[in-house]
C-alpha cells in the first residue's frame, strides 16, 4: 500500500531540572507529528483518497454475479381442445429451479473510464498535499505554542528575580527603620511594590501554566501535563534570501501546489464530459441452468424439461443526441477551469505579496531584537549604579523602584522580540514551502 509518510530523523534527549523534564523543539515536535489529532484525522483522510483511487474503483474489471432460485406452484386447469375434448386437473404441483452465473465487461465507454481513473489518482495526489498542508500548519502551531511558552517561561524568571530584588529591598529598609536612618514612609513604598511584584509574578505563573496547557492540545496530550519546561536557546538562520524564498514559494509552497493539482483535475472534467459523445460497447457472458417438475402434465407439459447452456453477447450503445447535456456540461467544465486559472493568478500574487511582507517584517524583527539586546545592556547597567547609590542612600526609593521597572520592561520587550524574530522566520518558511525540510 502506497503510504504517505514523514520521516524526521532527530535524537532527543531528556534532562531533568528541578524535577522538570526539558521539553526540546525537537521533541515536542516528533510527539505532535505521532500525537495530533488534526494529523491523525487528515491521515485517515488520506487512506479514503487511497482507497477511491484503487483499480477496483476505476471501472476497469469486469462485474460478475451469480443468481439462483426455486419456485412451487399448484394449480387446476381446464384445457379444451379444438375437437371438443375437454381436460381438466386439479392441483397439479409443479416445482421449478435455477441458478446462473453472469459476467459483464465494458469494452470501451467514451474514455470516460480513462480519465475518471486518472482523475481518482490525482485527487489523491491532491489529499496528500492537503496532508502536508496540516502538518505544515501543526508545526507553525506547535511552534507558535512552543515559543509562548518559552517567552512567559523568561518572564516568570525575570519577575521572580524581581520579586527578589523587592524582597531584599523591603528587609533593607526594615533594618534601616528600625535603625532610625529612613523614616516609615520607605517601608511602606517597599511593602507596595513588594505586594505588586508578588501579584504579577502570580500572574506569570498562571499565564505559564496556561500556556503550557495550549502546548499539550498542539502536542496531542493530556493538557494537565504542566510540569516540564522548554528550551529558551533560539539560533536564527543566517543564510535567508529573500529572491530564493519567492522562487520557492512559486515552486514549493503547499497552497499553490494544491491550486495546480485542481487544475489537472478540471482538465480531467473536461475530458469526462466529453466522452458522453462517445459510444459504449458492452461484452456479456453467462451461463444458465434450468429444470422444471411437473407432477400431472397437462396438455402439451412436459413432466421434466432441464435446460443449461453458454450465451454470449455484444451491446453497443450510442447516444447520438441527449438534448445538449452533454455539451453544456463540457461548457461549464471549461468555464471552471478558466475560474480556476483566474484564482491561480490571483493566488500567486496574494502569494507574492505575502513573502514581501514576511520578510520586511523578518528584518525589522531582527533589528528589533539587536535594539533590544542593547536596550537589556543599557537598563542592566543603570539598575547596578541605582543599587549602588540607593545603598550609598544617594538616590530615593522612587529612582529605585523606576530603574527595578525599566529594567524589567527592556528584558519583557527583548524576550518578545527574540520569540517574534523566530515566528517570522518559521513563517517565511512556511510561505516557501520549505518548513518540512528545515
Amino acid at each position: 500500500m502506497k503510504k504517505f509518510s514523514f520521516v524526521v530523523s532527530l535524537i532527543c534527549s531528556v534532562f531533568l531540572v528541578n524535577g522538570q523534564e526539558i521539553l526540546s523543539i525537537d521533541n515536542a515536535l516528533q510527539i505532535a507529528l505521532e500525537n495530533n489529532y488534526d494529523i491523525k484525522v487528515i491521515e485517515k483522510d488520506l487512506e479514503i483518497a487511497e482507497n477511491n483511487s484503487s483499480v477496483y474503483n476505476s471501472g476497469y474489471l469486469p462485474t460478475a454475479s451469480v443468481s439462483s432460485g426455486a419456485g412451487y406452484n399448484n394449480n387446476s386447469s381446464l384445457l379444451e381442445t379444438a375437437d371438443g375434448t375437454k381436460i381438466e386437473a386439479h392441483n397439479v404441483v409443479s416445482t421449478n429451479y435455477n441458478a446462473s452465473l453472469g459476467v459483464n465487461y465494458v469494452l470501451f465507454d467514451g474514455l470516460n473510464r480513462k480519465y475518471s481513473y486518472k482523475r481518482l489518482k490525482e485527487v489523491y495526489n491532491l489529499t496528500e498535499l492537503q496532508a502536508r498542508q496540516v502538518i505544515e500548519s501543526t508545526m507553525l502551531s506547535l511552534y507558535l505554542a512552543y515559543f509562548e511558552v518559552a517567552r512567559l517561561s523568561e518572564n516568570e524568571n525575570n519577575q521572580k528575580q524581581t520579586l527578589d530584588i523587592s524582597k531584599r529591598r523591603l528587609l533593607r529598609a526594615e533594618y534601616a527603620s528600625s535603625y532610625g536612618q529612613n523614616t516609615k514612609l520607605d517601608v511602606l513604598n517597599a511593602e507596595v511594590d513588594v505586594n505588586n511584584d508578588s501579584i504579577n509574578y502570580l500572574d506569570s505563573q498562571r499565564q505559564l501554566t496556561n500556556a503550557k496547557r495550549n502546548l499539550n492540545v498542539v502536542l496531542g496530550r493530556e493538557a494537565d501535563i504542566t510540569s516540564f519546561n522548554v528550551d529558551t536557546d533560539v539560533q536564527y538562520a543566517i543564510d535567508l534570501n529573500l529572491q530564493v524564498l519567492l522562487q520557492n514559494a512559486l515552486d514549493n509552497n503547499v497552497l499553490l501546489l494544491q491550486v495546480n493539482k485542481g487544475l489537472e483535475i478540471s482538465d480531467y472534467d473536461v475530458s469526462i464530459s466529453k466522452s458522453g459523445w462517445m459510444p459504449t460497447v458492452s461484452a456479456n457472458g453467462s451461463y444458465g441452468w434450468n429444470k422444471s417438475i411437473n407432477d400431472e402434465p397437462v396438455g402439451f407439459s412436459f413432466a421434466n424439461s432441464q435446460q443449461y447452456g453458454l450465451n454470449a453477447g455484444v451491446s453497443l450503445g450510442w447516444n447520438i443526441f441527449d438534448g445538449g447535456r452533454t455539451k453544456t456540461n463540457v461548457q461549464n467544465a471549461k468555464i471552471a477551469m478558466d475560474a480556476q486559472e483566474i484564482e491561480k493568478e490571483q493566488f500567486t500574487q496574494e502569494l507574492t505579496r505575502d513573502v514581501y511582507n514576511a520578510w520586511e517584517f523578518y528584518q525589522n524583527a531582527l533589528f528589533k531584537l539587536q535594539v533590544q539586546e542593547t536596550n537589556v545592556q543599557t537598563n542592566q547597567r543603570n539598575f547596578e549604579r541605582t543599587n549602588e547609590q540607593y545603598k550609598l542612600g544617594q538616590i530615593s526609593s522612587i529612582d529605585f523602584r523606576l530603574a527595578q521597572v525599566n529594567l524589567l520592561n527592556a528584558e519583557r520587550d527583548l524576550s518578545q522580540s527574540k520569540y517574534d524574530a523566530k515566528n517570522a522566520e518559521y513563517q517565511l518558511l512556511y510561505l516557501a514551502g520549505e518548513l518540512l525540510n528545515n
